[in-house]
């Protein structure tokens, strides 16, 4: 049997399980993994697993299950560690609805917890799923009780009234982030959360408190096949892998732009020095880029939304810090005038860039603060 693996997120391989499942499943055939998202991604190159599950191009699940059945693949596993049962089992079928060809679709989730739990998504793949159930020790759980009993017959069904969209969003505790497309749109303020949608535009939370800033850099978006989480992109406490350039004579210098979390960051591993703008940004940006040693500079106005448990920056690094509402200013002025309007720019003197860049922000005439690492 050809069995294709999709790893979603960081924490089933923080937690060691994404390895020791898809050594366990090589018993039923041969197994190939992939794996999406930007932070998960993190995780594997953390954990040396590259080799293992294939980290190189930046898809949706529900993209990498399809692909596999492209590819021929007789079974698609689903490898997911929510941080409940109920946000792992919306998950799962959002992944499965989503998917174009509905392939053989087995999720396990949240193996090392007592309510871990094995789900077969499509009925040709029951019995399967139960013999892998009672070999790892999980309950076997059935689509319809998801749907039945967690999530009161209306799983993640989309609503639309007159224009209006809703999106209803489970297993959200308190006080936690709220991204959409990889964006802080917002923060919950109770256990009950409905997005709302006008014209592609989110303009409230129910039982959630809106991030006027976040919304605004979203912009318009299909509510119904947005990607969203709440709480931290990434859990657990972690020894990141460091990867040392290797020393060399350079004549140039590349720089690269960056002001959305959501883009592909490892894209810039190469980079010499990498700007970013946001709060959000900076962290993750910096975050990723540490492992490849690539300092960066932040502008940012200190309205942070904690997405990671911890953030390590490159050595070299700078913060630029102004008062709210002005990063984005700052770094439109900064990618208008000093990277005209591209994404990346060569320089012979990193410190003359940055020379140029303070001057830049001197003209504006904003005050802020400058922090090293």
């Amino acid at each position: 049997m050809k069995i294709g693996v999709v790893v979603h997120g960081p924490q089933i391989v923080d937690s060691g399980y994404a390895a020791e499942l898809i050594e366990f499943l090589k018993k039923y055939g041969e197994v190939r993994a992939r794996l999406g998202g930007t932070m998960g991604r993190t995780a594997v190159y953390d954990a040396h697993l590259e080799d293992t599950i294939d980290i190189s191009e930046k898809r949706l699940p529900s993209e990498s299950a399809d692909l596999f059945a492209e590819e021929g693949a007789d079974l698609v596993v689903l490898m997911n560690y929510g941080k409940s049962r109920v946000t792992g089992h919306g998950f799962g079928y959002k992944v499965f609805r989503r998917s174009k060809r509905k392939p053989d679709l087995i999720q396990i989730e949240r193996p090392g917890e007592d309510d871990g739990s094995v789900v077969p998504w499509t009925e040709s793949v029951h019995e399967l799923a139960g013999e892998i159930a009672r070999e790892l020790h999980l309950e076997l759980v059935d689509p319809d009780e998801i749907c039945r009993e967690l999530f009161h017959d209306e799983p993640c069904r989309d609503t639309e009234s007159n224009g209006t969209e809703y999106r209803r969003l489970v297993g959200v505790s308190e006080n936690e982030n709220i991204f959409v497309n990889g964006i802080v749109v917002g923060v919950s303020t109770s256990d009950e959360v409905t997005l709302v949608a006008e014209d592609g535009v989110i303009t409230e939370i129910i039982g959630g408190r809106i991030k006027e800033h976040g919304v605004e850099k979203l912009g318009r978006i299909n509510l119904s096949e947005a990607v969203v989480k709440t709480g931290l992109l990434r859990r657990a406490s972690v020894k990141p892998r460091k990867v040392k350039r290797r020393e060399k004579e350079k004549k140039k210098f590349r720089v690269s732009f960056l002001n959305h979390a959501a883009e592909d960051i490892y894209r810039l591993h190469s980079s010499d020095l990498v700007v970013t703008v946001g709060d959000d940004t900076t962290l993750v940006a910096a975050d990723i880029l540490y492992r490849f040693d690539v300092p960066i500079i932040g502008i940012t106005d200190g309205d942070i939304d904690r997405v990671v448990r911890e953030g390590f920056r490159c050595p070299g690094s700078l913060i630029i810090e102004f008062e709210g509402g002005w990063d984005d200013i700052v770094g439109k002025k900064i990618h208008e005038e000093l990277f005209r309007g591209r994404d990346s720019l060569e320089t012979e003197d990193v410190e003359s860039f940055k020379r140029d860049l303070l001057q830049i922000i001197d003209n504006i005439g904003a005050s802020y603060t400058i922090r090293s690492t």
